[in-house]
């Protein structure tokens, strides 16, 4: 006789935990290394990371460290030479000013993003967020309590932000405002003007500007900027920064914040009580990357620009797609509205699934960068990648 058993009762979970969904391109990486666990060939353009390998002055930092046994627990917030060195860097490179004490190394970008948010975000503020926006800013925003406030954009118009457009939006309960330029997906760049007038505007009426800076190196304008230069209104910003996309340092998880020494003691403190230091063998590498040669920068952002003209061009090509310029970062954002209602699509997220699994080309949906037209490609690859992508994306898109 089978004995009977007892359900699994439900876990009941936390309301904050319920509020934020899973990263929609953690998701498409997920299921991209699922079909190649199944010897699938994938031609992957959702990933967001560059395809270059880290500089071996890095790589040979961080095997120093190893030798020397440096190994062990740091500050929390970052060595001292680490902390100096984020400023160095900032300073020589955009004419900021902080100090050690305005800076504050974390487990990567994304870490110093969700450490700010916590801290000057309360229950019920109001969070204003161009679209289309990075995946992961509305669910921090949400997960501290936030409501974020859309800011919808003109994709004819390059997606531009203007500070007009956004104290449209202002409201009493406007805690802070997200800028991220170059953005993450569309690669649309903010101008030096539309930044400055934004900042002067949030800081005139009280409101926060968390300025996501990943990209800031990958700006093909010939104006790259930091709002960190506009030291007159650095009492109402902090600025996000990361070595994953500029030195090519993904995985080794290394980002750091900037803004005024009580946001930062205040993140520090959040950082002490969940992942206290940055890994300490990492820290030297990054130290070796921000006061090393620059050239590798140089280098890769003149790759980058090759690439974004290939696959745009290439995009372009395929009858029915539209896509603009990116002015920056390593993503086209193809407007694939066209299809809609062909072959039973009805959204991008059919188009960016069939193209992974019928056609074996992984990209990202938009409606998790909150636009529902567009797909995000990846150009972070080599030439004869990119065109195996595009080729599967013609033969696929004309047969809908």
């Amino acid at each position: 006789m089978t004995p009977v058993t007892e359900a699994t009762p439900a876990v009941k979970l936390t309301d904050r935990i319920n509020r934020i969904e899973p990263s929609a391109t953690m998701a498409v990486v997920a299921e991209a290394d699922k079909l190649r666990q199944q010897g699938i060939d994938v031609v992957d353009f959702g990933a967001g990371e560059p395809h270059f390998a880290t500089p071996q002055h890095i790589k040979d930092a961080a095997i120093a460290a190893i030798q020397a046994n440096f190994t062990k627990y740091t500050a929390v917030g970052g060595t001292a030479e680490l902390r100096d060195a984020i400023v160095h860097r900032h300073a020589v490179d955009f004419d900021s000013d902080y100090r050690r004490e305005e800076a504050v190394a974390s487990t990567g970008g994304k870490h110093a993003l969700f450490n700010a948010i916590q801290v000057l975000v309360d229950h019920g503020d109001e969070v204003i967020l161009p679209v289309p926006y990075w995946v992961s800013f509305k669910d921090i925003v949400r997960y501290a309590g936030g409501n974020c406030v859309l800011l919808e954009t003109d994709e004819a118009q390059g997606f531009r932000v203007t500070a007009e457009m956004i104290e449209r939006l202002v409201t009493p309960r406007t805690k802070l405002i997200i800028l991220n330029s170059p953005c993450n997906p569309s690669g649309a760049v903010m101008s030096p003007d539309d930044l400055t007038e934004v900042v002067r505007m949030a800081t005139q009426r009280g409101i926060w500007v968390v300025s996501d800076e990943c990209y800031v190196y990958l700006n093909y304008t010939g104006k790259r900027f930091s709002v960190g230069s506009l030291r007159e209104y650095r009492d109402r910003m902090v600025i996000i920064g990361s070595l994953s996309k500029t030195y090519a340092m993904t995985g080794w998880r290394l980002g750091y914040a900037l803004a005024p020494a009580q946001i930062i003691s205040a993140m520090t403190k959040l950082q002490g009580q969940s992942t206290s230091n940055p890994t300490s063998i990492v820290q030297k590498a990054a130290v070796a990357a921000l006061k090393g040669p620059q050239q590798c920068v140089l280098d890769m952002r003149a790759e980058y620009i090759q690439l974004r003209d290939h696959v745009v061009n290439g995009l372009r090509a395929i009858p029915g797609v539209k896509c603009t310029l990116p002015e920056g970062a390593f993503y086209a954002y193809p407007d694939v509205s066209a299809f809609f209602g062909r072959g039973g699509v009805k959204s991008a997220s059919d188009i960016a699934g069939k193209l992974l699994r019928e056609a074996h080309v992984a990209t990202v949906p938009g409606e998790g960068f909150g636009t529902a037209e567009h797909i995000r490609v990846s150009y972070a690859t080599s030439i004869a990648e990119l065109n195996r992508g595009l080729e599967r994306m013609r033969k696929f898109l004309g047969a809908l």
